[in-house]
């Protein structure tokens, strides 16, 4: 559940900008509630917090845009190809902005880790960041993306171009293999996601 402080006038007015109905509180505590998709924001004296199910979008529209993040990826998949699911987390100087993992149905590993990779920078381009440092345990997707490697699976090439894609929005990034301990938390997201499954 995100708490952001900030100016809930200004907040108010960010989400009004973005298209986003804004109604009066529920309680004498509440300035005022809005909500899109599956989450609902709710604004009290300094500070506004997210609830339910996606609260990416609305925590995307109230943060301060700009800066540097850190993002993390990792793909799961039980058998190859078998259930997949995805992890991912996006870290700046405050700590973990934002994380999330799910199943993504059928897939090989590399898909599953070429997934992951395109959701965390949606979710990286969706706060707005300037410059992003991508970091993931597999070598293959991270060499092929830096063009290192070259991929005969039409289906991977197809993920990489979609990743290039998101990767120009960025004014600076980069790219690197980490050892799986670095990128632990990716890793449990992706596991958590087909433990529930």
């Amino acid at each position: 559940m995100p708490v952001i402080e900030c100016d809930v006038e200004t907040a108010r007015e960010r989400l009004e900008a973005a298209d986003v109905s804004v109604e009066s509180g529920n309680t004498d505590h509440e300035r005022w509630r809005a909500s899109r998709g599956g989450a609902s924001a709710v604004a009290y004296d300094d500070k506004v917090v997210i609830q339910g199910s996606d609260p990416r979008d609305l925590e995307a529209i109230l943060r301060e845009g700009g800066g540097r993040a850190h993002v993390y990826f990792d793909g799961a998949s039980r058998g190859n190809p078998g259930p997949a699911a995805i992890g991912w987390l996006i870290v700046t100087g405050d700590g973990i902005v934002a994380e999330g993992g799910e199943t993504i149905g059928r897939a090989t590993n590399n898909q599953a880790e070429y997934e992951a990779l395109i959701t965390a920078l949606e979710a990286a381009s969706d706060y707005s960041y300037d410059e992003v440092h991508v970091r993931g345990d597999s070598e293959l997707i991270v060499k092929q993306v830096r063009g290192e490697y070259d991929t005969n699976d039409p289906e991977l090439r197809e993920r990489r171009v979609s990743v290039h894609e998101l990767l120009r929005a960025f004014d600076e990034w980069t790219l690197e293999y980490v050892p799986r301990e670095v990128n632990e938390r990716a890793d449990e997201l992706a596991n958590e996601a087909l433990d529930r499954a």
